[in-house]
């Protein structure tokens, strides 16, 4: 009886093996496009995915990275959409503020939302608004009647997108420069003194990527992004659905804002074949959960906090139900002037 349990035992982990060796990804490279620059906490995030991914796929191909910055991941999402092969060879990191791009009637935008093959989500985020130790804004009060200019990373980005929609549905008077290729150029600018703050900047990545910015002081904290206050930042530091005057102005930062819950979103191609679909949402949830690659996001400098593919069509559906007024605001809000 026992030599027949370790048969079993023995064919059980043979067959294993060859399943993982012939698997539909077996012999094939995955390639991860990110729809920003080299560096910046998107790139990073994808980096981590794709040390990890392959050990939960059939086969555990290899996964390279290729950044595609442009127009705040319109670019990249335009390529996914209409070029990359839809095998499930292909996968992207876009920015969120793609959720919304056709509703809000971007410029450029050859894609819909809803038909993308969403994979999952890398993590939540709640941004802030931050202005550098010197400069005269030092409150969120300040923000109402002191312009502040802000660097910005592509028409889409959120370092763009937010301070035109604060301006326009709450009266803040940000002043935006345009043209910067990503978050670490805009850091650069900030500390070089060529513009004044950051219109949105993740609450994560500040504590890990530039702690020294609180540590030693070098920016203020002046407004969170979210719908609800972080526990772990300072209490005091106002929250943007505190400003919204009418129910309406309510409704257009709750859309907005809603891409918060999506991050760091992770997509497929339209059309990729159902089984393949499958797998790779299978391997992402798996590999979210994995200690290995949480103690290496940990390493890197990014979290994971992670939602599945049906969390980030939950969003979408909040996305798609939008009443046209609502939509025409938002589109009116964050169009560049």
């Amino acid at each position: 009886m026992k030599r027949a349990c370790l048969f079993a035992a023995a064919l059980s982990a043979t067959v294993t093996c060859a399943q993982a060796q012939t698997g539909y990804f077996s012999g094939k490279r995955i390639t991860v496009i990110v729809g920003s620059e080299s560096g910046g906490g998107y790139d990073t995030h994808a980096r981590v995915m794709s040390r990890h991914l392959g050990r939960f796929l059939a086969g555990q191909p290899s996964i390279i990275v290729q950044n595609m910055p442009g127009a705040g991941s319109i670019v990249a999402t335009n390529y996914l959409a209409n070029v990359a092969p839809k095998d499930g060879t292909y996968l992207g990191l876009i920015q969120r503020t793609m959720l919304t791009a056709k509703l809000a009637r971007l410029d450029g935008v050859q894609f819909d939302p809803l038909h993308i093959s969403w994979i999952g989500n890398l993590t939540t985020e709640t941004g802030m608004v931050v202005s550098w130790h010197s400069h005269p804004v030092q409150t969120a009060a300040d923000l109402f009647t002191t312009e502040l200019i802000v660097g910005g990373a592509g028409v889409a980005a959120d370092t763009e997108s937010t301070p035109r929609l604060l301006n326009a549905v709450i009266g803040t008077k940000f002043k935006v420069v345009s043209g910067y290729r990503g978050n670490t150029n805009i850091l650069l600018a900030l500390e070089n003194g060529e513009i004044g703050g950051v219109g949105d900047w993740a609450w994560p990545n500040i504590k890990t990527r530039r702690p020294d910015f609180l540590r030693d002081k070098k920016i203020t904290l002046l407004m969170q992004l979210g719908f609800e206050k972080l526990d772990d930042a300072p209490a005091d530091i106002p929250l943007v659905m505190d400003f919204a005057k009418t129910e309406d102005d309510r409704k257009v930062l709750q859309l907005y804002f809603a891409q918060k819950q999506v991050a760091r979103p992770v997509i497929a191609p339209p059309g990729v074949p159902a089984v393949q679909l499958k797998e790779l949402r299978s391997a992402f949830n798996a590999m979210v959960r994995d200690k290995e690659a949480i103690a290496d996001s940990v390493r890197s400098g990014v979290e994971i906090s992670a939602t599945s593919a049906e969390d980030v069509g939950k969003v979408m559906d909040l996305i798609a139900a939008t009443p046209p007024h609502i939509a025409d605001r938002l589109a009116d809000a964050i169009r560049p002037r």
